[in-house]
């Protein structure tokens, strides 16, 4: 169903599997749309919004973003903290590049967009910041301590953006995603978390360990982050973090 909401939202890590999801909905929905990603997005951006190709982890790309942003529109209901880098590699062998490669992605261009969005947001009078974290947050495994580390700040940082954002009407929450049938997971299937000697044989391994047994969809995902994003929807939520996960840390390890 389209609306005409009047809206714009800018989505971070737009060309990824969550992204994408979340661009289509946001645009279903009758929002203006702006997308960011360090890749193409393709065919089927929609035509009405704005889509820039840039690489977040640059602090200097980011007022540039928002500097295009705001000649493309005078205001935004909606920041989308999507884009993440995941090097999946065990705790000795990440190299102090690779750890700052991922705060630098993950964190820093989250307290950077947050900064630079603000006027826009002062502009709309409030609106809604997602910060798309993980349950590598609050329960994690091996060989991905650099993006668990920045997936459990990004969740401090939710909070305290949230209590100083308030009085000027600014929300911010975060959702903690599971497992997602999105290419950042099936790339992660390398780890020696779930067995399979197939990437369909390491998904269904993956989706067992879930309590709904099976992995999660990215539209799922962009459901939750629309709910976050809309005043109508969750205007008494801030500084919470929404898990969605099929269940998976609901379960006991020694179960």
């Amino acid at each position: 169903m389209s609306e005409n909401s009047g809206k714009t939202v800018l989505i971070t890590g737009a060309a990824g599997g969550i992204g994408r999801a979340t661009v289509h909905l946001f645009a279903q929905r009758g929002w203006l749309v702006i997308g960011v990603d360090r890749a193409p997005f393709g065919a089927g951006f929609p035509s009405n919004g704005l889509f820039i190709q840039s690489d977040i982890s640059v602090g200097a790309n980011l007022e540039t973003i928002f500097r295009q942003a705001q000649n493309f529109t005078q205001r935004l209901d909606a920041l989308v903290n999507n884009a993440a880098l995941q090097i999946a590699k065990p705790f000795l062998e990440t190299s102090v590049e690779e750890w700052d490669a991922v705060m630098a992605s993950n964190l820093r261009s989250v307290f950077l967009g947050i900064k630079l969005a603000h006027p826009l947001f002062k502009a709309a009078g409030g609106g809604a910041i997602v910060n798309v974290s993980s349950v590598h947050a609050i329960a994690t495994s091996a060989n991905i301590a650099a993006y668990a580390a920045s997936k459990g700040g990004l969740l401090a940082l939710t909070r305290a953006v949230a209590i100083e954002f308030a009085r000027d009407n600014i929300r911010c929450n975060a959702i903690l995603p599971g497992a997602v049938d999105t290419p950042m997971l099936r790339a992660g299937l390398s780890r020696d978390h779930v067995q399979g000697s197939t990437i369909l044989e390491r998904l269904d391994n993956l989706a067992s360990k879930t309590v709904n047994g099976r992995v999660g969809r990215p539209e799922e995902i962009a459901q939750a982050i629309y709910f976050l994003a809309d005043d109508e929807q969750s205007s008494f939520m801030t500084g919470q973090a929404l898990i969605i996960d099929g269940g998976a840390t609901a379960r006991l390890s020694t179960e």
